[in-house]
């Protein structure tokens, strides 16, 4: 079939849409041409830009439904942003509101944080106590449909949008999940996400679990107040840092976390093609805990900022890194506004840990690893101890009652379990390195009465 006779006017429309996107581009272009541009390259451009004109003329001209032009030039943004990579977008008005919000803390939806991965909607993890959380979402899904509305080949934002809603609004999740031969339907009612990034506890006298959920500008400060407040009660001897199913969030914050357990050193470092990506960031001089042994708990649902924070304790020899490997998010994205209402967040570096280790794509691998499982205990049923036996002589220090709570806890979630173990195993080797063996006093006591 021969090709359609281009008309005057087919000409002029395509030298106007050359004229605008060159119009457009042009302080980039001027910018960019000393850094990058090679013989040659101006012509391989300009024979695209022609090619693109060509494609969007008969799109607008000859599509079954009529799309004005600035909505066709918002589709080729996108598209061309999409390509890149998973977390390169087209904020619109509406998403760069949105991705302000997320860092504040508070926001009506689900509680997810997703990624697109090859046309697919990702899950990275559910944020702690929300919905998604409790309905049973986990890191690794695939988001199908929304409502029954597939989402195969629908833009990140597009589908965030979606997620996003008013408080009591009910929505339908089909997610695939590994292991699931069939996909899962979870019905989900939105409501007010108040992120509270940071929770602490004493798991017993003198262990603590700071759970970091997701980084916003505070959090630092809040795990400094955490850790404060719990040293009022008891003498640290070992902290457990949980960032399990933590998707990250601010850069900052992960460098200040990791700031309050180190003495001063790099926490991580960025290289970019722009001249100001590459950077480093550095550590605090305080140690807040002075130096107690710390347990980091990981799993595919900690990224980014999680993995600034686990990469830096454990390069430095700080911490030991427990659970699973973490889930790869190395790359570093700009906000870079283009009018008062829009902006692109590109990828414009890679993280790097004090080692040298690239996370993009591998990840932080633990120290120890330690699957998630359900475990039952096997008891000694049937057997008798001195405790069993009529009018025996009472303990007085309630170990008994430790027993059971650590039983529980090792049913709830074994990996806490094996943190908390492993941090009185290095206490206790600790201890004894330090000072003498309740034998060698025991002995001393005997010579001196002799």
């Amino acid at each position: 079939m021969a090709a359609p006779m281009q008309t005057p006017r087919l000409t002029r429309l395509r030298s106007r849409a050359l004229w605008l996107l060159c119009a457009g581009g042009l302080l980039a272009c001027q910018l960019a041409t000393p850094a990058f541009a090679k013989e040659g390259e101006s012509t391989y451009a300009l024979d695209d830009l022609r090619t693109f004109a060509d494609v969007f003329n008969q799109i607008r001209q000859g599509y079954v439904e009529e799309i004005d032009d600035s909505t066709l030039l918002q589709y080729a943004i996108e598209g061309m942003l999409s390509g890149l990579d998973p977390h390169s977008v087209y904020l619109t008005s509406d998403a760069f509101d949105d991705l302000q919000t997320s860092t504040s803390g508070e926001f009506s939806g689900l509680g997810l944080e997703v990624g697109m991965e090859n046309g697919l909607l990702r899950v990275i993890a559910p944020i702690d106590g929300s919905p998604a959380a409790e309905a049973g979402v986990q890191p690794g899904d695939i988001i199908l449909k929304l409502d029954n509305n597939p989402l195969k080949g629908m833009s990140l934002s597009d589908a965030v949008g979606k997620m996003r809603g008013p408080k009591g609004s009910e929505i339908e999740l089909t997610i695939g999940r590994s292991g699931e031969s069939q996909p899962l339907t979870l019905n989900l009612t939105r409501d007010v996400i108040k992120v509270a990034s940071v929770r602490e506890r004493w798991l017993e006298d003198g262990y603590a679990y700071v759970r970091v959920s997701q980084f916003q500008k505070s959090t630092g400060d809040d795990v400094a107040k955490a850790l404060e407040a719990l040293k009022k009660d008891h003498e640290l001897k070992g902290v457990v840092l949980d960032l399990r199913n933590n998707p990250g969030g601010v850069l900052g914050a992960s460098v200040d976390v990791a700031g309050l357990f180190m003495r001063g050193g790099e926490v991580v470092y960025t290289e970019g093609r722009l001249p100001n990506a590459g950077q480093s960031y550095g550590a605090s001089d305080e140690d807040i805990t002075n130096g107690a042994p710390i347990v980091v708990l990981i799993n595919r649902g900690s990224a980014s900022a999680s993995e600034i924070v686990a990469g830096a304790l454990q390069d430095h020899g700080r911490a030991i890194i427990m659970g699973t490997d973490s889930f790869g998010k190395g790359s570093v994205q700009t906000v870079m506004p283009i009018s008062e209402t829009r902006a692109v967040k590109l990828t414009t570096a890679l993280y790097f840990t004090p080692g040298g280790r690239s996370i993009q794509a591998a990840g932080i691998v633990p120290d120890i690893r330690v699957d998630r499982a359900r475990v039952t205990a096997i008891g000694e049923e049937g057997r008798i101890s001195e405790a069993d036996l009529i009018g025996h002589l009472g303990n007085g220090d309630g170990e008994e009652r430790r027993k059971i709570e650590a039983s529980e806890l090792q049913s709830r979630d074994n990996q806490l379990y094996e943190a908390l173990t492993l941090l009185k195993g290095v206490n206790i080797l600790g201890m004894n390195r330090s000072r003498p063996t309740a034998a060698t006093l025991a002995r001393q006591a005997r010579s001196d009465d002799n």
